[in-house]
Order: C-alpha cells, then structure tokens, then sequence
C-alpha cells in the first residue's frame, strides 16, 4: 500500500494543498510551525479518523472556517482508492470511500495502516499507563475490527457506569441496576484482555531480535502485559469492588487501567543472562527506554507487514533530530522496503547518513514546494 497524492482544504493551516508522494522515501523540510506535521496529520486521520494528537475534529479545521476537507489516493497492487473525509465543527465527520459513503467511522480502520513515529513516541517507556495502552488500543483498532467494536463498547460502558455511580448518591434506589452495567463490562472486557495478550504476545516474538540487534547483542527485552484484573478473577472482583466504586464514583476494575512493562536483561558476548531482568520503566535509562521505544516501533512494522500481508505506510515526524547515528541508521536500514514521509528542519542529517531520497519538499508557512 502507498499514498499516491493528497488533497487538503481548510485543514489546520493549510487553506488549499495537492501534493503527490514518492513510493519511497519523502522528505519534508522547514522551520518549526511552518505545517510539516500538519501534513502527516491529516494522513493520520485518513488512516484513523483521529488526530494524534487527540485533538477534535473542531480544533483541526482551519479556524476561519467550519469545515475542511482531506482527499488521500491511495495504490495497492495497481488498484486505486480514494478516501474523502470531511470534517466539520460542530457536526460528526462524513467519511467517503470511491464516492461511497461510511455508515460508520469504524469501516474505514485497514483500508490504509499507518505507523506514526514522533519524538513523544521515544517517551512511551517513562510515559503513564494510559500512553501504553493508547498505543496498543491504536495499532489493535486497525487491524482488528472486532477488537475497535468491542473497545468502543466497553469505554461506552464504563462511562454509563461511572454515571450511574454518580447518580446513586442522590438516588440509591439505581443500586439494583449496577450488576447489569457489570455483566456487560465483563463480557466486553474479558475479549480485550484476550486480544491484548495475544498482541503481545505477537509483539514479543519480533520485538526481541530486533533490540538485540540495536542493542549490540547486549540486551534481551521483553514485553509483559500487566491486566489490572484477569479473565477469571473478572466478574468476581468487579463485584467485590461495588462497594469502592460507589464511593469513589468511578470504576476501579477492568482493562482500562491494564498496563504493559518492558523488561530488560543484559547479556554477555555469547547471549547469556548476567542478570536478573529490570523494569525499564523505572530503573531503566534514558538510553535504554529510547532503544526499547524504537524496538516498539520497528517491531510494529513488522507485525503490521505480518498481519495484513502488506506494507503499512511510516510517517516520521522530526524523530530522526532525537536519535543518535547508530538508531537513526538502524531506523533507515530497516525501512527501505516500504513508503516513509519524514519531517525535518534540515536536510543535512539525512545527507551525512546517505541514504536514498526520492522526492523532497519545502514546507513554508502552509505553503509546499517540490525541491527535486
């Protein structure tokens, strides 16, 4: 799969822009806040139809107007698509494939899989919980449709939840309706701890040759999935915690509070443990959680390539100025197979690492111009 051209009206600060993209490495250059990002974004919300950034749709739309519009072409195997989607303040998104229209948001989620890289990625180690589960729930969304049906109803639910836990202060009378909220929040819960164990488990089968590899065969990482509750422990302890929730008015159980840890063994020359395993994420250095961050990424790649039998499109937003030589030429070593649309505010880094460019542009002020 590669994005062929992109169509914007109206989006961020680009009024009017219809650019055409290399099947190989684009570069986008220019000052900081001149709109590099901004063209990666809105790839993003074709892909997703979310920022992100997690911004609203009323927050990406040039703020002069009240609508804007991002057309994507894309290629897979000689046969073209286009995604229309158009994006409105103050009424939900319309989403259009080839001229037809989505009944729902959720239908477009595989056309067209992207990986976002930027500099906050290489924080995800250190970052709260909700940062781990958000890039799982991302990837998960565009590969599984059952995982996006189940993930949204159970976050519906947990919100009705918490309402009615709200509302039970001023009316007790609603106690009774709790343990229907909770059968439900058992069922569509205990699919999303299945799946996300079964990612991880995906992950991991990946994820360790390549941070050996970055690593100078000098650690061994490994991803566990920390569920707040298990599968069988669900039902029960939900139950157990009525009493709590009640009381903190929010819901305390379920896999909206799960996390995942990056455990990390050193080894010796000949690949054997020196150690017992540390958890980055607290003991780790920056070093080592940048390294393990960039493993996450590349590991992603792979197993989007795995799953879906195709190449998923990388957008790299300024992350090549956050690493050394060593991972930025990992980084570029271990894309060329597949299209990559990278910003920066210089073009010296990537002349020094030499490696193949195919079509640069200038970005100034929401304005593109094709340099070669």
């Amino acid at each position: 799969m590669i994005i062929k051209s992109l169509e914007l009206s109206n989006f961020r600060n680009y009024n009017s822009l219809n650019m055409e993209f290399d099947s190989g490495t684009n570069i986008l250059y220019g000052d900081n806040a001149q709109g590099k990002t901004n063209i990666l974004e809105a790839i993003f919300v074709s892909a997703t139809t979310k920022s992100h950034k997690s911004s609203k749709d009323k927050d990406i739309v040039n703020f002069k107007e009240e609508e804007a519009h991002i057309r994507t072409y894309l290629e897979k195997e000689g046969i073209e698509t286009r995604v229309d989607m158009h994006l409105r303040k103050n009424k939900s998104k319309g989403i259009a494939i080839d001229g037809v229209k989505l009944k729902k948001a959720a239908e477009l989620l595989g056309i067209l899989n992207v990986i976002f890289f930027s500099p906050e990625d290489l924080s995800i180690i250190k970052s709260g919980p909700s940062e781990r589960r958000r890039f799982i729930d991302m990837e998960l969304c565009q590969l599984d449709n059952f995982y996006l049906y189940n993930l949204n109803h159970y976050n519906k639910i947990v919100n009705q939840r918490n309402k009615l836990l709200k509302d039970l202060y001023m009316n007790p009378s609603l106690r009774e309706t709790l343990n229907i909220w909770d059968m439900q929040l058992v069922s569509f819960g205990s699919k999303i701890i299945e799946r996300r164990i079964k990612f991880i488990d995906q992950l991991n089968e990946i994820i360790c040759d390549i941070h050996k590899n970055l690593s100078g065969g000098k650690e061994h990482l490994k991803i566990v999935y920390e569920p707040e509750v298990t599968i069988a422990e669900y039902e029960s302890k939900l139950f157990c915690n009525q009493e709590r929730d009640i009381k903190l008015k929010m819901t305390t159980v379920g896999p909206h509070r799960d996390d995942f840890s990056f455990m990390v063994t050193k080894l010796d020359e000949e690949g054997n443990s020196l150690e017992e395993p540390i958890d980055i994420r607290k003991f780790g250095s920056q070093g080592q959680q940048r390294t393990a961050a960039l493993s996450l990424k590349l590991s992603e790649i792979e197993l989007v390539k795995k799953i879906t039998k195709d190449t998923p499109v990388l957008l790299l937003d300024d992350v090549l100025s956050e690493l050394d030589s060593n991972r930025q030429n990992y980084l570029l070593n271990s894309i060329g197979d597949i299209q990559t649309i990278i910003t920066c505010t210089g073009l010296d880094e990537f002349i020094n690492n030499r490696f193949k460019i195919n079509r640069v542009y200038k970005v100034t002020n929401g304005s593109v111009e094709l340099k070669s």
